[in-house]
């Protein structure tokens, strides 16, 4: 079914069920295994379904044009270089991240396991795509969450007007009910998927993301995208954690920084960080639990600002929008899925 929204952007609705095995049938054409393929789709699917398109359905071609260029080897597996206590090192051989990132966040719940708290350094991977997928997957299972990435440069440091710090993506997630509360964020103001939505939706941004060519912060996401001038989240705030995060999954994983990255064409060869907490180790379950849900049932009687919606948790968002896509089917711009159906 097509529709024109509100934009005059033309637009599908196409069911997870549909995606999903588009998606596969591209992979395989590619020489992913039955069951890559079948991963790496559910998991670019889910986060279509979940709202986050710019790492969903809207990357898959980028995805599969990485495949293509031989930065991406669909055969590879990670493997572990060395271990110290409850940290490992591990080699991610160029894989496919969100399989490397799965693998890694599934070993440091492992390691949590035996230690309390398990760290997997990952060199050598590729785009994790949505962070928050890694996050979700080990608070559903019972463990708190903190992972991060670095990128290409993708962002200028504060005070800087050429781009030499990544915006290097930060997931935080603790177990909530039967659900999870996922903090994913990058260090810039808005992430460069979210300024390419609005940009092809003709929108502007909420707040300034950046600068334009002249030097004056915008909410225009086309203005900012042809500078490539990020404002970093906070400011000089953002900025010093994008290096912090740079610096330490560089070290921690024994790979490649963003000045490293940089160089290449493609962003690839990332470095990444999965620490999983076995937070059960700590004490009884049930005050766990009811910790958590005072902490937010406080937070949610903040006092709107006026004509404010309900205050949400982080993560609450992408539940309401993985509710509404199941009952609507996801919506894919028309142009987005032919070049896709064209693969």
């Amino acid at each position: 079914m097509k529709k024109n929204m509100p934009n005059s952007v033309s637009v599908l609705h196409i069911s997870s069920e549909q995606m999903e095995k588009e998606f596969i049938r591209i992979l395989r054409s590619r020489g992913f295994s039955n069951e890559k393929s079948e991963t790496i789709a559910r998991v670019f699917t889910e986060n279509s379904l979940d709202g986050v398109y710019s790492h969903g359905v809207n990357r898959f071609s980028r995805f599969v044009k990485y495949v293509d260029e031989k930065c991406i080897d669909t055969d590879a597996e990670p493997e572990k270089k060395s271990c110290a206590g409850a940290i490992e090192q591990w080699d991610g051989n160029s894989g496919p991240g969100i399989l490397n990132a799965i693998i890694s966040t599934s070993r440091a719940m492992k390691i949590a396991d035996e230690f309390g708290i398990g760290c997997v350094a990952l060199a050598n991977t590729n785009h994790w795509m949505r962070g928050g997928t890694y996050g979700w997957q080990a608070a559903k299972a019972g463990y708190a969450f903190i992972g991060w990435t670095n990128t290409t440069g993708n962002m200028p440091a504060w005070g800087a007007i050429d781009s030499r710090l990544g915006n290097n993506p930060l997931v935080i997630a603790v177990p909530y009910k039967k659900e999870a509360i996922v903090l994913d964020m990058a260090a810039s103001q808005f992430s460069y998927g979210k300024m390419e939505a609005a940009r092809n939706k003709n929108e502007s941004l909420p707040l300034p993301g950046g600068y334009d060519k002249n030097g004056n912060l915008t909410t225009d996401p086309s203005a900012i995208l042809e500078t490539g001038r990020l404002l970093p989240m906070g400011y000089w705030k953002g900025s010093g954690m994008a290096l912090l995060l740079d610096l330490l999954a560089a070290i921690l994983a024994g790979g490649l920084s963003t000045h490293e990255i940089t160089r290449y064409k493609y962003e690839h060869n990332l470095s990444q960080i999965f620490i999983a907490i076995n937070i059960l180790k700590l004490g009884k379950g049930s005050m766990i639990s009811k910790t958590v849900n005072d902490i937010i049932d406080d937070f949610q009687n903040s006092l709107p600002a006026s004509g404010s919606e309900k205050i949400l948790y982080p993560g609450e968002r992408v539940l309401r929008c993985r509710e509404e896509n199941s009952l609507n089917s996801i919506p894919v711009e028309l142009n987005i899925w032919e070049e896709i159906i064209s693969l």
